[in-house]
């Protein structure tokens, strides 16, 4: 497929739908049995719904947003709303009423589609105070009645009036030009209030090109046929583009899973051969298994270990294997790899990482027990993928080469910059940090890098979030965080001492081990009661002691904060996409951490 010939994102749909016909798309799970969508059933249901919309009113141009959790009518509220012309404006399921209240308002949204009555508590109230939104659909009927001056619509019944009123949606989308804008997708808001980046089809529709190129020479690679089991946010760039329009593109199945908590259950269900997650998964699966291998203890411990070390001898020293240890690795492959792989599925072709840096010990781990990650890097104003390692030279310390179409070089000061048909067509409703973000065509990521001799990037810091200590060393939190929470008793760290002597950190102890050092030492098990226990602080600052053996003089961390609560997206410490919000952090605890230099 000449992805450079492809007008538009619905023009794509419809011709894979054509394509397809009959075969199973999207799938999702009820009353315990996962239960599939043609493709010929979804582009039935992407027509009466586009018709039922513009019989609603909405026309080109219109911004519509989209708050549902990941399920096959997000795809189809997706392509319908594209498929007119208009703008898809996808939200978060965590917003709050405010936070609705300011990307509709500021969007311009005249209408929403809401998936559940419970998301709908704070999209309804929101949507009622925003100047422009006057249409609430509900793609399960809602339990509470319409406020004055909002009309509130069922799904079903704008999608049967569409039926009914018919259209030449076909014509719709001949007016629909690669530059045109197809989503406003709002960033999740790291240093400040989310802006809303506006993305053009191309753009997606370049990162689906790039994809398809790095993923060819994965072994086994076979399009059509490949399972992805999509359970990050829609509603965050990375999912919108690497989980729903890529395996459009090549025409895969889509499963979409019941949610976080049943994650672990869906993939031995659904089986899937490519999963894309952010690194947080990947610690939190690293630990899980970790923990479980020294629960067993004996042999088996004994040949996981050797498992892993050789796995990772001839991971970062290939060709270095004496006879007995390939005899053994071999061994190991049956013994210990297969049940490892086995846990996800059997059939696994690779891991995607992206969405934040993935600690190279995380990487080195899983593919020691051949378990492939594949490190990618992007960001929301990108479309979002800018690179990705390949199969054929995976170098889990870089982030890739760029992606087929993508330019890239780093600028004087060392920020990497960015070039091509992914780059975002600017901020809505922005200018000023639109052109501080883009200069002379070139997107300025805010982050800092370098290229190595075969052209891949290498992530060093974030040119904003770099820690400067008194003696002038500059140091990167997000590096020193890694390796903490690659530890099994942390499960969040924020690291701090800019312009300070030193560093210390405040940390979030892993709720696994909490349970058993509580268990073991007589103790509540309640976080918010032990925050200020000296002997659960003595434990982790012997962590610490074992994590500074890793790191240089000046990264090491000399005191430490015990946190009396996780870090969330309910407590705004935490973006939707699992990002830490470090100036929401420093607010609350900063004079926590400032005394920690007092003594």
């Amino acid at each position: 497929m000449d992805y450079a010939d492809i007008r538009n994102l619905p023009t794509l749909f419809f011709d894979r739908a054509e394509a397809f016909g009959d075969r199973p798309f999207l799938w999702h799970k009820k009353d315990d049995i996962w239960h599939p969508q043609t493709w010929r059933e979804v582009a039935d249901t992407v027509t009466a719904l586009a018709n039922g919309l513009r019989a609603v009113g909405i026309a080109s141009g219109d911004r519509v947003a989209l708050v549902s959790e990941n399920r096959p009518e997000w795809l189809i509220a997706d392509l319908a709303i594209m498929s007119l012309g208009a703008i898809a404006v996808p939200a978060y399921t965590t917003n709050t009423v405010a936070d609705h209240l300011h990307v509709l308002s500021d969007s311009g949204s005249v209408a929403a589609i809401v998936s559940t009555p419970a998301l709908a508590e704070t999209v309804v109230p929101a949507a009622s105070q925003s100047p422009d939104t006057q249409t609430v659909i509900s793609i399960e009927s809602l339990t509470q009645p319409a406020p004055d001056g909002l009309r509130c619509l069922d799904w079903n019944d704008v999608i049967d009036n569409g039926r009914a009123a018919g259209g030449d949606l076909e014509n719709d989308i001949l007016k629909i030009e690669r530059s045109s804008t197809c989503c406003l997708i709002y960033t999740s808001g790291t240093s400040g209030k989310p802006k809303g980046v506006m993305l053009s089809h191309g753009a997606i529709l370049c990162n689906c090109m790039g994809a398809h190129y790095f993923l060819q020479d994965l072994p086994g690679f076979e399009q059509d046929t490949e399972i992805f089991l999509s359970f990050l946010p829609l509603s965050h760039s990375y999912e919108h583009s690497a989980g729903q329009f890529f395996p459009m593109s090549i025409g895969a199945h889509i499963y979409y899973a019941e949610g976080i908590d049943k994650l672990t259950s869906n993939i031995a269900e659904v089986r899937p051969t490519i999963m894309t997650a952010v690194p947080r998964l990947y610690e939190t699966m690293h630990n899980r298994v970790r923990r479980g291998v020294e629960r067993a203890g004996g042999l088996k411990q004994k040949l996981f270990e050797r498992a892993v070390a050789l796995g990772r001898k001839s991971y970062e020293a290939p060709g270095t294997l004496s006879i007995n240890e390939k005899l053994t690795n071999c061994l190991l492959d049956v013994l210990v790899r297969k049940k490892v792989k086995d846990r996800f599925g059997g059939r696994l072709k690779t891991f995607v990482s992206g969405g934040a840096p993935l600690n190279y010990d995380i990487g080195v781990f899983f593919t020691a027990l051949g378990l492939r990650i594949l490190q990618g890097y992007g960001q929301t104003e990108a479309a979002p993928v800018v690179s990705c390692n390949p199969f054929s030279l995976n170098k889990l310390q870089t982030v890739g080469p760029p992606l087929h179409g993508v330019k890239v070089r780093i600028a004087e000061d060392g920020e990497i910059l960015v070039q091509g048909e992914l780059v975002m067509q600017g901020y809505w409703n922005n200018p000023e940090a639109t052109s501080e973000t883009i200069r002379d065509g070139w997107l300025h990521t805010g982050d800092i890098g370098e290229i190595d001799e075969d052209g891949y990037i290498r992530i060093t810091d974030r040119k904003k979030d770099i820690i400067v200590n008194s003696g002038g060393d500059n140091l990167s939190p997000a590096r020193v965080e890694g390796i903490l929470t690659a530890e099994p008793e942390i499960g969040q760290a924020m690291v701090y001492g800019d312009r300070r002597p030193h560093l210390v950190a405040l940390v979030v102890p892993d709720p696994d081990f909490l349970i058993e050092w509580s268990k073991d030492n007589a103790k509540s098990g309640d976080l918010t009661d032990l925050a200020g226990d000296s002997d659960l602080h003595k434990a982790l600052q012997d962590v610490m002691d074992r994590v500074n053996d890793k790191l240089s003089v000046i990264e090491r961390i000399r005191r430490i904060k015990i946190a009396p609560e996780a870090f969330t997206i309910e407590n705004e410490m935490m973006t939707p996409t699992m990002k830490l919000r470090r100036h929401v952090v420093k607010e609350a605890y900063g004079e926590a951490l400032e005394q920690l230099y007092g003594h």
